[in-house]
């Protein structure tokens, strides 16, 4: 049985306040994953790791100036198909919640793990967010110009 709404919805907001899209649907979450470019898939989640940790480092992390195309979150718990629909794009991996996995192109080159977040400083995570933004998702031409200066 899902979550409550009212529960969730708070946990919702952390992410989507910093623009992350909600996929509340399989077809939702094949829509962004299959399109052209970098998406970030959180799968977000109640627990405390995923309050404190996860969702600060990722409002962190999209401050960068090099961002993933699109930013969407399934909630582990509440969006239950969506959820298993991300995870399979997360092939080779245990489903973990919180996770942040990186596609480009449909493919998965980053995963963030539960076990990763755990017992970390947001800013850690953060970092580690920022470092798989620079490595796989291309700069936009505004950060670029922003760069030569």
């Amino acid at each position: 049985m899902p979550y409550p709404e009212m529960l969730v919805k708070p946990m919702r907001e952390d992410l989507t306040r910093f623009g992350v899209q909600e996929t509340r649907t399989p077809e939702e979450v094949d829509q962004a994953v299959k399109a052209k470019g970098t998406v970030m898939v959180v799968v977000n989640s109640v627990c405390g790791c995923a309050a404190g940790l996860a969702r600060p480092a990722i409002g962190m992390a999209l401050k960068h100036s090099v961002v993933p195309d699109r930013a969407v979150t399934v909630f582990a718990g509440a969006d239950i198909e969506a959820t298993d629909r991300a995870r399979g794009y997360f092939k080779g991996y245990f489903p973990s919640s919180p996770s942040v996995g990186l596609l480009r192109d449909g493919k998965l080159v980053y995963i963030l793990e539960r076990h990763q977040i755990e017992g970390r400083d947001p800013v850690q995570i953060a970092k580690d967010l920022t470092e798989a933004f620079d490595r796989f998702c291309v700069p936009s031409p505004a950060a670029a110009i922003g760069k030569r200066g």
